[in-house]
């Protein structure tokens, strides 16, 4: 029996603007190598939780106006690597299409599920405990997912089940995320060629 052979799933995509300098790369049949430089430590942090845990190598240097705040470079990231993760997926062929994940730290527990949907859709409901986890606010976390949803075409529902340290309750959603991603995007050897959808199409 002869095992397919696949394209490789990559992307590099820049997006300059007046108020932020981006390029993000992704290979998403990596192995969970990062190279991050957004100018926001916890940020940089929790990129690589995508990169680690979703084995997606994974590159993004961000140059924002973080004299000002966070809000620009954090969302325009997330539109960014939306777009990249969206050129790197193609037509959505063959890979499983829907994804899950339950991820604890300590006290915390979030739960994450993606549908790459075709269609742009964000549910986020994560009571933080705090408003600020160093110099990244956690209203943040909202505008990153809204931006990659919006670029990447996915459906995402991110619950925070439970969690009483912010930067628990952060990883836990991002890590959650990355698996989910893993597990939306792997190849299905069951339908190697077949589009997950009645539509034929996503």
């Amino acid at each position: 029996m002869n095992t397919p052979t696949f394209a490789p799933r990559t992307a590099e995509v820049t997006r300059n603007t007046a108020e932020t300098q981006i390029t993000a790369s992704v290979n998403l049949d990596g192995t969970g190598v990062s190279q991050l430089a957004t100018g926001i430590g916890f940020f940089d942090h929790m990129l690589d939780q995508i990169a680690r845990h979703g084995l997606i190598d994974l590159s993004i240097a961000a140059k924002g106006d973080l004299h000002i705040d966070g809000h620009h470079t954090v969302e325009d990231v997330g539109i960014t690597l939306g777009q990249a993760v969206h050129q790197a997926v193609g037509e959505r062929k063959g890979i499983r299409r829907y994804g899950h994940a339950y991820v604890p730290l300590d006290e915390a527990l979030s739960r994450v599920v993606i549908d790459f949907s075709g269609r742009p859709g964000l549910v986020q409901n994560v009571p933080f405990k705090s408003g600020m986890i160093g110099t990244f606010d956690t209203q943040l976390m909202h505008e990153f997912f809204q931006g990659f949803v919006n670029h990447a075409f996915i459906t995402l529902h991110i619950d925070n089940l439970r969690g009483e340290n912010a930067h628990h309750q952060a990883e836990t959603v991002f890590k959650a995320f990355a698996r989910a991603l893993r597990m939306a995007l792997e190849r299905d050897p069951r339908a190697p060629e077949a589009i997950p959808s009645t539509k034929g199409s996503l």
